[in-house]
């Protein structure tokens, strides 16, 4: 697709403050898009081949929905931090290894994604972000949560397909927690502790394809608080 229709885009974007520009072959960030600084609310660039992006996106404050999926992007610029209003990010399927530390300040996020990406570290920066529901960081290379995730606000964090072999306990404390993805990992069955089990807010474990058998999940102490926990939060949606 050729400048005149990218053009064409950033035209009707101006209008409807939503710009699509996907699968475009896109391998830089389009100049024209400067023009919406002002005015834009939605922006997505999934599917192209953008290594990169400028510093110039933490001008567009008013972003609310930002897609970005399935590029090479690298790393983000310490700008991204500026979008104030941002409330749902896309970033599967880069080869993104850490966030910038101007991450704390998206304020507004609600979702993120993640997943397929070159992660190895799970992001500190979350665990700051008040608003935050939903993160995927499904497919990448974590080894560890961190201690301090009692502050993390997420109801639901999906770790499927990485290389987590423990659980702090201190998921036990995690306010909203109410889903945890881990299909897929080296987690031993002792990872579940007592403490986890019984204290924690979690009512869905996702944990097939560990290196225990599921039936040990069953016999684990904490189990029948689980279950509780499980059964009335499917009462609740039924």
């Amino acid at each position: 697709m050729g400048n005149s229709n990218i053009k064409q885009h950033i035209e009707t974007a101006q209008k409807t403050g939503a710009c699509q520009l996907c699968k475009l072959g896109l391998k830089e960030f389009p100049e024209d898009l400067h023009k919406l600084t002002k005015n834009l609310r939605t922006l997505d660039l999934s599917e192209n081949k953008l290594t990169e992006l400028p510093p110039v996106i933490g001008s567009f404050s008013l972003l609310k929905n930002v897609g970005i999926s399935h590029n090479k992007l690298e790393r983000l610029p310490e700008e991204l931090g500026n979008l104030k209003k941002l409330e749902s990010l896309s970033l599967e399927s880069n080869s993104i290894t850490a966030l910038p530390a101007s991450f704390v300040n998206l304020a507004a996020l609600r979702t993120l994604n993640l997943s397929s990406n070159k992660l190895t570290v799970f992001p500190k920066q979350l665990i700051k972000l008040r608003q935050l529901d939903a993160v995927d960081l499904s497919k990448n290379k974590i080894t560890i949560i961190p201690d301090d995730i009692q502050d993390c606000q997420a109801i639901e964090l999906n770790l499927n397909q990485n290389q987590l072999s423990n659980l702090p306990e201190s998921l036990s404390m995690c306010p909203r927690l109410k889903v945890l993805r881990l299909e897929e990992n080296c987690l031993e069955i002792s990872a579940f502790s007592p403490k986890i089990m019984k204290e924690s807010k979690i009512a869905l474990f996702a944990f097939e394809g560990n290196v225990f058998d599921t039936k040990a999940f069953n016999h684990l102490e904490g189990y029948d608080e689980y279950m509780e926990r499980y059964t009335a939060t499917k009462k609740k949606f039924n």
